[in-house]
C-alpha cells in the first residue's frame, strides 16, 4: 500500500494518529489510504493528536471497544 501506519494492534486493528498538518491534500490521501487498508481487511481507528492528549478516556474506550469486539484478530469473533 506504500504508506506506513502509526500503530498495529494485534493482527488487524490500526490506530492512525493525525497531527495539525492532516488537512486538504493530506487529508484526502489519508482517506484513500484508510479505504485501501479496509479493503485489505484491516480495521482503522483514526484520531488526531488533540484527542490523544485532551480526550484520552474516550480514545481509549474506542480502542478497547474494538479489541473487545475482536477487531484486532485476523478472524474476529462476533
Amino acid at each position: 500500500m506504500g504508506h506506513r501506519v502509526d500503530l498495529l494492534i494485534g493482527e488487524r486493528l490500526l490506530l492512525q494518529i493525525d497531527g495539525a498538518h492532516h488537512v486538504d491534500a493530506q487529508r484526502r490521501r489519508d482517506i484513500e489510504h484508510d479505504a485501501a487498508l479496509r479493503l485489505a481487511g484491516y480495521h482503522v481507528i483514526r484520531v488526531d493528536y488533540v484527542q490523544i492528549v485532551s480526550d484520552w478516556p474516550r480514545t481509549q474506550d474506542a480502542i478497547l471497544g474494538a479489541i473487545a469486539r475482536g477487531l484486532h484478530l485476523a478472524r474476529p469473533s462476533r
